[in-house]
């Protein structure tokens, strides 16, 4: 039974229910419904996976160091949550575009953002770290859960020019109670729009817990919109990559949105400006430790036999060379002209801009007369 037919005959897992391919101790569980999803990742692409993680893991101890020594004004960590990230991007299409928030470095990451552009709007030298259009990923959202609504109407532009693309929606578990990201439900099962809202469910809205907003699983409130609702161990990064394969395919094939609830961890602050000891135990941490994710691959490699000091050996080299790319790149990251700020704020020039921008010069002025005195 192919993966298309299992969804007609209804055999999909229910809301509540947490799809899991591979336990927190790197133990493969067979999935009839999910398991044809992932049926070509081999070893080798497994290795990859991992690989993949310890990179972007690197990097994000990397970023927060450098926010330490003050090369960054603010980070906002991802440690945690790798697997939810890698597993659903290696899932997406070349022509398929990303809406996210503030925390999906390692998206920007396989998407082939370098470095110095995941940096520079937290260093506070660009407006925008890279091209959304040569990437296909929109710039990182700081408004909570407005992206949901931007892959909305590129999905329901790609539907109307019947492109085969789809469009995702990345979110955190505190995103689900903004209006935006409800309306953006709404439009999308209203249209059969082609996008996948992928909620990575960390466990805390800063410093709230996700149990306070919520009291079902977030998956359901897929119901009330008439779109499929499923949830996966966010820290397998299988049984992600099957279930994203899975939303973006039937979303691809004109059925429309599919809602996802990654369940994972915030490992760190929510960003470097938090301190996440006020309002969580280190019991908490501990128990999730346990589930880490890439500790998690990296049993499963090791009981299927893999060369795990040549597994080791080769994810230490990409990691060292990436973070060595990222502490050289930002220190070769221009800072702004003063007067940029007014570049790219609208498309066309107007009146209004242009008053301010002339009060600023004026203002900018001040500062060479004093220096001339």
């Amino acid at each position: 039974m192919t993966p298309s037919d299992r969804e007609a005959t209804g055999l999909l897992t229910r809301p509540d229910d947490l799809v899991r391919l591979l336990d927190a101790t790197g133990r493969r569980h067979a999935n009839p419904e999910f398991d044809p999803w992932v049926a070509d990742v081999d070893v080798d692409a497994l290795v990859e996976l991992h690989r993949e993680m310890v990179v972007v893991r690197r990097l994000d101890a990397e970023a927060t160091a450098l926010q330490r020594q003050g090369e960054l004004a603010l980070w906002p960590p991802l440690a945690g949550q790798e697997a939810a990230q890698i597993g659903s991007a290696r899932a997406l299409h070349e022509d398929d575009f990303v809406f996210s928030s503030y925390r999906e470095h390692a998206i920007a990451w396989l998407r082939g953002v370098r470095p110095d552009e995941l940096l520079s709007v937290w260093r506070g030298a660009a407006a925008s770290g890279w091209n959304p259009y040569e990437k296909r990923m929109a710039i990182p959202n700081i408004i909570i859960g407005a992206q949901s609504l931007h892959a909305v109407g590129w999905a329901m532009g790609a539907k109307w020019e019947a492109s085969s693309a789809a469009s995702i929606a990345y979110f955190g578990d505190g995103a689900t109670s903004e209006g935006d990201v409800n309306e953006a439900l709404v439009f999308a099962s209203s249209f059969d729009a082609p996008v996948v809202f992928f909620c990575q469910n960390n466990g805390w809205a800063i410093s709230e817990p996700v149990g306070l907003q919520s009291k079902q699983p977030l998956a359901r409130r897929a119901d009330g919109f008439g779109m499929p609702g499923i949830r996966v161990d966010g820290n397998d990064v299988l049984a992600v990559l099957a279930v994203t394969r899975w939303a973006l395919d039937r979303a691809r094939r004109g059925e429309g949105p599919a809602f996802i609830e990654a369940v994972t961890y915030r490992m760190g602050p929510h960003t470097t400006a938090d301190d996440p000891k006020r309002y969580r135990t280190d019991d908490d941490l501990a128990e999730w430790r346990e589930r880490d994710p890439v500790t998690r691959l990296h049993a499963f490699l090791a009981a299927s036999g893999a060369d795990m000091e040549a597994v080791d050996a080769d994810a230490k080299a990409a990691a060292d060379r990436a973070a060595a790319e990222l502490r050289a790149g930002i220190t070769a990251i221009p800072d702004p002209e003063p007067m940029s700020v007014f570049d790219h704020v609208y498309a066309e020039p107007n009146s209004h801009l242009e008053r301010q921008r002339d009060r600023y010069a004026r203002y900018l002025a001040m500062f060479d007369e004093e220096g001339a005195r």
